[in-house]
């Protein structure tokens, strides 16, 4: 493993990277939630052929500022995780959902616990009120949810053989960790259940994966191979990306074992370490 203090312009004399993918929260976003100017500037002086992808456990809506932000606005979307991938135009090329019945079972689970429980499905968001889980959500994403009980909407989707792209359970610790273990012995070989924060779980199918939902973009029109990518991550969802790209780097803040299978750490996120990396490998800045 390199760390960022030691390390070349390039990974390895004959490697050539030509695509970005880059995980959001907690990886791309500094302490404030926001882009820094210094980020804008590195990705601004990039060259345009060098697409730049965004890979994040979020809806689509709640990613889209930030490419206009970093003045990239047609670029694929990898949303909830691989379950949704958008091309340029916003076009479905992978949607991959939790079966209904899989969903109802999730939803009659956490409800009885009195957790915030949010569904999503494209470009749709839907949560009962604004508790204190939704507004934190609604500050952080720039999107606002269709105020709709669980219940409802899973009597829609049943109607329309509907499912979601993505569950989201948010409350006290010690209920997300037994409403984790129980869905973990139920459906773990069904579902992909992650844990960024002790009061959060994002729940998503399991055929999918970030590094699914890049290899799908690639293969959509980039003469691009995954091992020419350069791509950065901080969380256990970004573990499979990291380890299937040609350099996988993780934030100072990941969890160890992000660490572990990156080919390099780069400065915390709130250091602007992806800034860092890209303005050494793309820009030959030290």
């Amino acid at each position: 493993m390199w760390l960022f203090e030691s390390m070349n312009p390039y990974p390895t004399p004959a490697m050539r990277l030509k695509a970005i993918c880059s995980d959001i929260d907690g990886t791309l976003l500094n302490s404030e939630r926001s882009l820094s100017p210094n980020l804008i500037a590195i990705v601004s002086s990039i060259s345009t052929e060098i697409p730049f992808f965004l890979a994040s456990a979020r809806m689509p809506a709640a990613m889209r500022h930030l490419l206009q932000d970093l003045n990239r606005p047609k670029e694929p979307l990898i949303a909830y995780n691989g379950a949704l991938v958008l091309d340029a135009e916003g076009k479905e090329l992978e949607s991959i959902t939790i079966p209904i019945t899989l969903v109802q079972e999730i939803v009659h689970t956490a409800l009885p616990e009195g957790l915030h429980l949010s569904l999503f499905h494209g470009e749709n968001w839907y949560t009962p009120e604004e508790d204190h889980w939704a507004s934190r959500e609604i500050q952080n994403t720039k999107v606002h949810p269709n105020w709709k009980s669980p219940l409802e909407v899973l009597e829609n989707w049943a109607a329309t053989n509907y499912g979601a792209h993505k569950v989201m359970c948010m409350g006290d610790a010690t209920k997300i960790d037994a409403l984790y273990q129980t869905l973990l012995q139920r459906l773990g070989t069904q579902l992909h259940l992650y844990r960024s924060k002790d009061t959060y779980l994002e729940i998503a199918p399991k055929p999918i994966s970030k590094a699914t939902g890049l290899k799908k973009i690639l293969d959509h029109g980039y003469a691009i191979e995954m091992n020419e990518v350069v791509a950065f991550g901080d969380g256990y969802n970004d573990i499979d990306l990291l380890q299937q790209v040609g350099w996988g780097v993780a934030v100072e803040n990941a969890f160890p074992e992000v660490k572990a299978v990156a080919n390099e750490i780069t400065k915390h996120h709130k250091e602007d370490g992806v800034a860092s990396t890209l303005a050494r490998i793309f820009l030959d800045k030290k």
